[in-house]
């Protein structure tokens, strides 16, 4: 049971944190200022793929824990998860942290923590 909340825990936050990336996607474009279409669409595209890589990961933890946390491929799932949140993480680390607004310093330790308390639920 405790796996189970741990492994909901980790895939909600990641959840969250992704659905928290589409929302302000308009004014973090708007903040590059004047640049060109091409470069407003990839800034755009970039900042929508990665909320929605992080909601599909929580979804797909969430869905397994759902139909068989204890199965092979579950235990597969969650640490697959774990190694793409921790390189995100890292990448996050390196770029987005070096920021000044606050959002982005957050990306690294939200990314981290989903990870570890997801490999938490896949291992205790």
């Amino acid at each position: 049971m405790v796996n189970q909340v741990l492994l909901y825990l980790g895939s909600v936050l990641t959840i969250f944190w992704g659905t928290a990336h589409l929302f302000p996607t308009r004014s973090v474009v708007k903040g590059f200022g004047d640049i060109s279409l091409d470069n407003r669409r990839i800034i755009t595209m970039e900042w929508i793929i990665e909320g929605v890589s992080l909601i599909f990961i929580g979804v797909v933890v969430s869905g397994v824990t759902y139909i068989d946390y204890t199965s092979a491929v579950s235990k597969a799932v969650y640490l697959i998860s774990f190694a793409m949140l921790n390189t995100l993480s890292v990448i996050s680390l390196f770029t987005g942290f070096k920021v000044s607004f606050l959002p982005y310093k957050l990306c690294p330790v939200i990314f981290t923590t989903s990870s570890i308390v997801i490999l938490l639920g896949c291992c205790l």
